[in-house]
C-alpha cells in the first residue's frame, strides 16, 4: 500500500495527514501550534511542521509528500537563502495604504486585465510595496520571494541556508502563485513587472510547475527521503481539492478567513477587487471572495457571552430567524471584502426585546452569513454556475450553523463529514504526483449531509441596510 502525506501551513497550526495514495483512506494524523500574531517568522512554521510530523508518528514510509499553505504571505529571502524578516500574513494590514497606492497608479481596469485581481492588503504584491516604502534596506537585499507553502516545499527539498538546493529550485502551483498579484491565473505567466512595482526591483520567484508535477524529492530527514514533493498549493485551491470540487461547486469555508470560491473554466475579471481571479490546483480557475471575519466573529462573541462554542450554538438556536431585528456587521478585524481596512464591527437595531444573549448569539451567525452570502452573489456577477454550496471549515458542524447557513444562503448546504481539507487536498495532490494522469484520483468523501431550511432574505436585507451605514461613515 503506496501512503502519501498531506500538509496544512496554516495561520493557527500545522496539521499532517497520511492517507492511503489509491483510496484516500486517513491512516494516521498529526498537529502542531503556530504563535499568534499577523506577522511570523518561517523558522516557526518548520518547527511546527517537525511537531507535527512527529505527532503523525513519522513520515518514513510515505511515497509522495505535498504541501498546502496559507496563501499571500510575504517570505523575503537574501542571495544565500536566509529569511530577511519575520513575514507578512495575509492578515496583516499594515499594507492597506500600499494596496491603494498601486490601485491608485495603474488603474483597477488595468489590474485585473493583467493579472485577474486588484490589490489589497492581503496580497503578496501590497506587502512587496510597504516593505520598499517602511523597510527600504530590507527591501534592497531580497534576492527572491516566495510564499509560506513555497518555503516550506523547498524546507522539505533541503532548501535554505547550508542547504542542498539554492533558490532557483524554489517551485509553486498557479493556485498559490495566482494571490500574488504579480501572476495572471489567465495566462500562466509572472509580470515581472508588477513585482517591480511591489519591490521596486526583481527578484527570483518561484518556478511554477503543472498540478501534477513533481517538485523534486525530500532531501531532509522530516520524511521519507527521496519521496516525491507534490507542487503544493494555496489553502483555498487545496481544499477545493480536499473536498472534490468540481464545475459548479461553490466552497464555504469558515475559518480564521471566510472564504467563497467556485470551480470555474473562465478566469475572474473583476475591476471592483471584490472576486479575486485565482487559480485551482486542477488547471482550472477559483474566483474567490475573501472576509477577513469568520470564525473570530464566533470566537469573540463565545467570550463576551461567556461560553464555549457549544453554548453559544444552543442560545443562537434559542432566538427567532432575524434576532428580532438586531444585525451585526462583524467588522471586527477591519475588512477586506468590502476592502474596509480601518472598519470596526458595529450593531444595530438593539431594542428591549433584543438585548438578549441569545440574540446577540444569532445576530452573530447571522452576520458571519450575511456577509458569506454578498460573496456568493459576486460569483454569480461572474459568470459561474452555482449548482450546490459545500460548507467547510471549523465551524461547519455547528448545530447553529446547520440551522442558519441554509437559511441567510437560500439554499440547500452540503456538509461533508469532519475533516483537514486543506492536508486531505495536498495529500491527494501528491497521490496524483504519484500516479500520474490529467485528473487527481478519484478518492470518495465520506459521511457527506444535506441540510436545509426555509430561506429567509429579509435577514439579508436587514444586514445589507446596516453594512451601508457603515460604509457611510468611514
Amino acid at each position: 500500500m503506496a501512503l502519501v502525506a498531506g500538509v496544512d501551513s496554516s495561520t493557527q497550526s500545522c496539521k499532517v495527514v497520511v492517507r492511503d495514495a489509491a483510496t484516500g483512506a486517513l491512516v494516521r494524523t498529526g498537529r502542531a501550534a503556530h504563535p499568534d500574531g499577523t506577522e511570523v517568522h518561517p523558522d516557526r512554521w518548520w518547527d511546527a511542521l517537525q511537531s507535527a510530523v512527529a505527532d503523525a508518528g513519522g513520515l518514513d514510509d510515505v511515497d509522495a509528500v505535498s504541501v498546502g499553505g496559507q496563501q499571500h504571505g510575504m517570505v523575503a529571502l537574501g542571495d544565500d537563502g536566509q529569511v530577511l524578516r519575520p513575514a507578512l500574513l495575509w492578515n496583516d494590514t499594515r499594507s492597506a495604504a500600499a494596496a491603494a497606492d498601486l490601485v491608485a497608479e495603474r488603474g483597477a481596469q488595468a489590474w485585473a486585465d493583467d493579472v485577474g485581481v486588484v490589490p489589497v492588503a492581503s496580497f503578496t504584491v501590497s506587502k512587496l510595496r510597504w516593505l520598499r516604502d517602511a523597510e527600504p534596506d530590507v527591501a534592497a537585499r531580497v534576492a527572491a520571494v516566495c510564499l509560506p507553502h513555497d518555503w516550506l516545499t523547498w524546507r522539505l527539498a533541503g532548501g535554505g541556508p547550508g542547504g542542498s538546493a539554492g533558490l532557483d529550485a524554489l517551485v509553486t502551483d498557479r493556485g498559490d502563485a495566482s494571490g500574488t498579484g504579480y501572476f495572471s491565473a489567465a495566462t500562466g505567466q509572472y509580470r515581472r513587472d508588477l513585482l517591480e512595482a511591489g519591490l521596486g526591483h526583481d527578484a527570483a520567484l518561484p518556478r511554477v510547475l503543472g498540478p501534477a508535477e513533481s517538485g523534486g524529492a525530500v532531501a531532509v530527514d522530516l520524511a521519507r527521503r527521496g519521496a516525491l514533493l507534490g507542487p503544493g498549493s494555496g489553502d483555498n485551491a487545496a481544499a477545493a481539492l480536499g473536498v472534490g470540487a468540481g464545475p459548479g461547486d461553490v466552497v464555504v469555508s469558515i475559518g480564521t478567513s471566510g472564504v467563497v470560491s467556485g470551480i470555474s473554466d473562465v478566469a475572474a475579471n473583476d475591476p471592483s477587487g471584490v472576486v479575486a481571479g485565482f487559480a485551482d490546483a486542477t488547471g482550472r480557475f477559483l474566483p474567490l471572495v475573501c472576509t477577513l471575519n469568520a470564525a473570530r466573529v464566533l470566537d469573540a462573541t463565545a467570550r463576551l457571552l461567556g461560553v464555549d462554542h457549544d453554548g453559544l450554538a444552543r442560545l443562537a438556536l434559542q432566538a427567532p430567524t432575524g434576532a428580532d431585528g438586531l444585525v451585526l456587521v462583524p467588522y471586527l478585524e477591519g475588512e477586506r471584502t468590502p476592502n474596509l481596512p480601518d472598519a470596526t464591527g458595529s450593531l444595530h437595531g438593539l431594542t428591549l426585546t433584543s438585548t438578549t444573549p441569545a440574540h446577540l448569539a444569532r445576530a452573530a451567525f447571522e452576520g458571519l452569513f450575511c456577509g458569506l452570502a454578498a460573496g456568493i452573489d459576486a460569483l454569480v456577477e461572474q459568470g459561474v454556475d452555482v449548482r450546490r454550496v459545500v460548507l467547510v471549515g471549523g465551524a461547519a458542524a455547528s448545530p447553529a450553523t446547520q440551522a442558519i447557513a441554509p437559511a441567510v444562503l437560500g439554499c440547500p448546504v452540503v456538509v461533508p463529514a469532519p475533516s483537514e481539507y486543506v492536508a486531505d487536498g495536498a495529500a491527494r495532490q501528491a497521490a496524483w504526483v504519484l500516479a500520474g494522469g490529467d485528473e487527481p484520483p478519484a478518492w470518495q468523501l465520506q459521511g457527506e449531509q444535506t441540510v436545509t431550511a426555509e430561506a429567509a432574505p429579509q435577514v439579508r436585507e436587514r444586514y445589507a441596510v446596516a453594512a451601508a451605514k457603515v460604509v457611510d461613515r468611514l
